[in-house]
């Protein structure tokens, strides 16, 4: 689940439901209420851990920590040294996500339909106004924690996706993972010297606001995204294909920098070009972008062996 978190186009909640558990996943999620708040209170931690599934939940979350980093690490060098080629993966694993998404739904009638067209225009106008651009003010982090916490708890829904089209991917997903990962390593070997790197606090400040926005989405928001699930799930459905339809242009390979002002990064976007299929890099870039369609294929094939047993 940690892997599929980082990667757009892929949820948490997928693998959960590939794997087995995802009933238990969110019953799991669903006993951090009143109760159990007042038990942490009353310091009756052993009956708080008994009462939220905590054996089945540190168990869980140890794997997801562990891979989350090491994921971290090996996104960061292929995204430096092959960045075509990962977009392309990351275009074929969205592509696969919104086909599935959409046979699994019931059948749609003119209402889903405008209600996918709702979602495909709001999924256009975030990539257009925010074409990548990074945004590391506090609030606005700690609204994208809570957003990317989505992937855990909705199979089919990408929380890295969509904190990828909000601009924010590399930072969150890479750099403050990476910042926090080599604190933790100083901080073993009982070096100190970090406190005096500016860069490495403010991204630790970063991940801070996000893990902080995590924990509030997956208390508040899980619970309102299943209470609508429960009453409107084919529009849900239908909002959430368009979404991904209308942001599908943000993890497209084939893309230059453009500044037309030629005077440096402020003015400078992203323009999408047609690749030319008689040259070998381009092939190989759709080869990735079908690789990334067969993962998904393979993930959404075995889960629904899982559940028909």
């Amino acid at each position: 689940m940690g892997v599929a978190n980082k990667i757009p186009g892929v949820s948490g909640g997928i693998v959960a439901l590939a794997a087995g558990f995802y009933e238990e996943l969110i019953y799991s999620f669903s006993r951090f209420n009143k109760t159990a708040l007042t038990l942490v209170f009353k310091r009756e931690f052993r009956t708080f851990y008994n009462y939220v599934n905590g054996a089945f939940l540190s168990l869980l979350f140890t794997g997801v920590v562990i891979s989350f980093f090491s994921a971290s690490l090996i996104l960061d060098q292929f995204i430096q040294h092959y960045p075509r080629q990962i977009w392309g993966l990351f275009f074929g694993m969205i592509l696969a996500s919104v086909f599935f998404i959409w046979i699994q739904a019931k059948q749609f009638t003119y209402k889903e339909y405008l209600v996918t067209l709702t979602g495909v225009g709001f999924g256009l106008a975030v990539t257009f106004l925010t074409p990548g651009q990074e945004n590391d003010n506090l609030l606005f982090v700690f609204i994208c924690g809570m957003i990317s916490i989505s992937g855990m708890i909705l199979p089919g829904l990408s929380g890295s996706f969509l904190i990828l089209v909000l601009g924010n991917y590399t930072l969150l997903l890479i750099d403050a993972v990476n910042a926090l990962y080599f604190t933790l390593v100083d901080i073993i070997s009982f070096n100190f010297s970090f406190v005096d790197d500016p860069e490495r606090l403010h991204l630790l400040g970063v991940m801070l606001a996000f893990t902080l926005g995590s924990v509030s989405g997956l208390l508040v928001l899980s619970k309102a995204l299943r209470w609508f699930l429960q009453h409107y799930p084919e529009k849900i459905i239908a909002l959430l294909i368009g979404f991904i339809l209308g942001s599908l242009n943000a993890t497209w390979p084939w893309k230059r920098i453009v500044d037309p002002t030629n005077q440096g990064t402020q003015m400078e976007s992203q323009e999408l070009f047609w690749p030319k299929l008689s040259e070998f890099e381009n092939i190989y870039v759709i080869l990735f972008i079908l690789l990334g369609f067969g993962i998904v294929t393979l993930l959404e094939t075995y889960g629904k062996k899982s559940t028909q047993q």
